[in-house]
Formats: C-alpha cells, sequence, structure tokens
C-alpha cells in the first residue's frame, strides 16, 4: 500500500489559522507557529471578556434596581426580599428596564414588594 502525505490537510490548518489571524502585527498574521501562539492566546481572551461582559451587565442592571428604589424610599436588599415574598419573578435585567423606562410601574412593584 503506498504512503499517503498529509499535505492537503496540513495546507487547509495552516490557512484556517493565517486568515484567522488576519491583521495581527508582523509574524503573527504570516507564520503559522507565530500566529497559532497568538490567536490561542486571543481566544482565551475573548472567552474570559464574554463572561466578564455579563457580571458588568448584571453589576449596571442591580445599580439602576438600587437607585431607582432608593427613589422610591426603600432598600435593594429589602426590595429583592419583598418581591421573593410575593412571588414576583422577575430577572434583575427586566428589572433595570422597568426601572430606567417605567418608573411608574416600577413603583407600584416596590409598593407591592412593601407589602
Amino acid at each position: 500500500m503506498s504512503r499517503i502525505k498529509s499535505g492537503k490537510t496540513t495546507r487547509k490548518r495552516h490557512k484556517r489559522v493565517l486568515k484567522q489571524t488576519k491583521g495581527f502585527w508582523g509574524q503573527r498574521k504570516n507564520v503559522f507557529r507565530r500566529a497559532k501562539e497568538t490567536l490561542m492566546r486571543a481566544m482565551a481572551f475573548a472567552f474570559e471578556s464574554r463572561k466578564l461582559k455579563k457580571r458588568d451587565m448584571r453589576a449596571l442592571f442591580i445599580s439602576r434596581i438600587s437607585a431607582a428604589v432608593e427613589q422610591n424610599g426603600s432598600s435593594y436588599s429589602k426590595f429583592m426580599g419583598g418581591l421573593k415574598k410575593v412571588d414576583i419573578a422577575l430577572n434583575r435585567k427586566m428589572l433595570g428596564q422597568l426601572a430606567v423606562f417605567e418608573p411608574k410601574i416600577f413603583s407600584k412593584l416596590v409598593e407591592m414588594s412593601k407589602g
């Protein structure tokens, strides 16, 4: 049986990596070994940043809710505890949207959580 060389496969893999590193600086875009190192690092940073983005957005929602609750004369922790007691299951993103765009409805929620 004849030997099969893997040139096509290797070239395809190299081209895929080099295509992803387009726009990188120096050898990082056109030398496979440098490009692969840089791409792996970039992908790790991208993964981490997606997680950090979620964390930052949650903090933003909480600060919006907290500010709106304080305008209605309560605190964030009492408000969230009150919502749980009266079985209102709204996530922080929706509560933040209500706090910004529908302040009248949000103030009704604050009253419901007090009662």
